[in-house]
């Protein structure tokens, strides 16, 4: 029975806990079994708590949240947790044994919802790849396939969930690091409006405002119920998105009314979209009018111009130069050329060459862009439906760099972010979700739902009727 009810999603789990037919301890050492049988030939967890997990588990003070004793898992890049490892996919970092001294407050968040940490999960270095296979901790496998990649930056998180570690793990999303590995291991993986989740106390944004942090789980009720746990500023936080008018959760069951989509299945920038790929987006386009939905394929002018892709960049590479000057700080020594990965050195030796002027001039940019996106919304439609990648999960090592052709992964990496990257400069929340599996291979491939800012009760709303109308829960990974 233990093992089955590591097959549950989050909200099923915490409902045996609170039925009592299951402790969180018993509920965590299965758990633990699982991750002791599995993560070897996935590499999904990198820094483990086990006993911790178990202490926390077995305390009466475990609080009485919402999925107390559900076992979870938490990314190591954000959601510091006092005492433990954070080294955000840097070998320097991993020799230079760094710990955090205080939790972030997502992760208190997190903590008071009664959640039990497993551990912390592989994510490459920066978080700057679709993919996770980082020098520090070498590659996350896909559960479906483990030839293939399970995404990035979030793959150590998305491999434990599909690999039925965890029902649900803590993730984070700069240009799409939630949405593409909850599509190349058949997830639901949401990235939150700008703001709604808090990266306090140690940033008040990440990224200049690119990055979200949140989850990817195998429910839609378990994300809205999550949404529910983490959303809301830390006090101090520089900004906020507005609060909904009800819980996320209840949206699942609002009543029911016609919306307006818009949809593409084709990519911008000459880049080629996979065909069945192509052919998930028109199915779902056609599951979404037999719910009552307008459908048409239309979207916004503004993903097509291709200058803000240069701004994205800019803004990263800025980014990741900051990142090493203070990761070099707190650990008390700059860091070097061979301290990191060649494509980390080359993107963050782009960043020291932008000026002050230059980052603040690509900043009026991306607010500039996200009114663009945000025009087509006020014109009349509720969602924007695409794929979330525009090719399959690749084979480990595909999205590699070298010494000699530093940027090559980066280069490499359009495919897996050209309809993710849009909605991190825009702020606005979106969705990927399961749509079909490759005939060969038997691999994912997600379809992605974008609303207007501050939309998640829409998409949540959307998603659950695609869920019901397309069930994916039942199909597993054999592993």
């Amino acid at each position: 029975m233990l093992d089955d009810a590591l097959d549950l999603d989050a909200t099923a789990q915490a409902e045996l806990v609170r039925r009592r037919e299951v402790s969180p301890a018993e509920l965590v050492e299965a758990a633990i079994r699982r991750l002791e049988a599995r993560n070897p030939r996935l590499g999904a967890f990198i820094h483990l708590a086990l006993e911790r997990a178990l202490e926390r588990a077995k305390d009466a003070r475990l609080p009485a949240g919402p999925f107390r004793g559900v076992p979870f898992a938490l990314k190591d890049l954000g959601g510091a947790e006092a005492g433990m490892p954070h080294h955000a996919g840097m070998a320097f970092l991993r020799r230079a044994g760094w710990t955090e001294r205080e939790d972030a407050y997502l992760t208190q968040r997190f903590a008071a919802a009664g959640l039990v940490s497993l551990g912390r999960t592989n994510t490459p270095e920066l978080a700057l790849l679709p993919t996770t296979e980082p020098d520090a901790y070498g590659p996350t496998r896909n559960p479906w396939n483990l030839a293939h990649s399970a995404g990035g930056s979030s793959g150590g998180a998305a491999a434990a969930v599909a690999g039925g570690i965890v029902a649900a793990a803590h993730a984070s999303d700069g240009g799409g690091s939630i949405r593409g590995p909850a599509s190349m291991c058949g997830l639901v993986g949401l990235k939150p409006t700008r703001g709604r989740n808090s990266f306090g106390p140690g940033l008040g944004e990440r990224w200049s405002g690119l990055s979200a942090e949140f989850v990817v789980t195998r429910s839609v009720r378990d994300t809205a119920a999550l949404l529910d746990v983490t959303a809301g500023p830390m006090p101090g936080d520089p900004y906020y998105a507005p609060p909904p008018a009800a819980s996320f959760a209840a949206a699942l069951g609002a009543p029911f009314r016609p919306l307006r989509i818009g949809f593409r299945a084709s990519a911008p920038r000459d880049i080629p979209v996979d065909p069945e790929i192509a052919d998930a987006v028109g199915a779902t386009a056609r599951t979404l009018e037999g719910l009552g939905h307008r459908v048409e394929e239309t979207w916004p002018e503004a993903l097509d111009d291709p200058g803000h892709v240069g701004v994205y960049v800019n803004i990263v590479a800025a980014n990741a130069a900051r990142a090493l000057a203070s990761w070099g700080a707190k650990v008390g020594r700059t860091i070097e050329e061979a301290d990191v990965e060649p494509m980390t050195w080359a993107v963050a030796s782009r960043g020291r060459e932008i000026s002050a002027v230059e980052h603040l001039a690509n900043v009026e940019a991306v607010h500039a862009f996200g009114r663009r996106l945000a025009a087509w919304w006020e014109a009349g439609f509720d969602l924007l439906l695409s794929p979330t990648q525009a090719a399959p999960p690749p084979p480990l090592g595909f999205l590699r760099s070298t010494p000699e052709q530093p940027l090559l992964a980066l280069f490499r990496s359009a495919p897996y972010g050209v309809f993710t990257l849009p909605f991190n400069l825009s702020g606005q929340p979106a969705l990927s979700l399961p749509a079909a599996w490759t005939r060969e291979g038997g691999l994912p491939l997600g379809v992605q739902l974008a609303a207007r800012f501050a939309g998640e009760a829409t998409l949540l709303s959307v998603a659950a009727q695609l869920e019901t109308a397309r069930p994916w829960a039942e199909r597993r990974p054999a592993l």
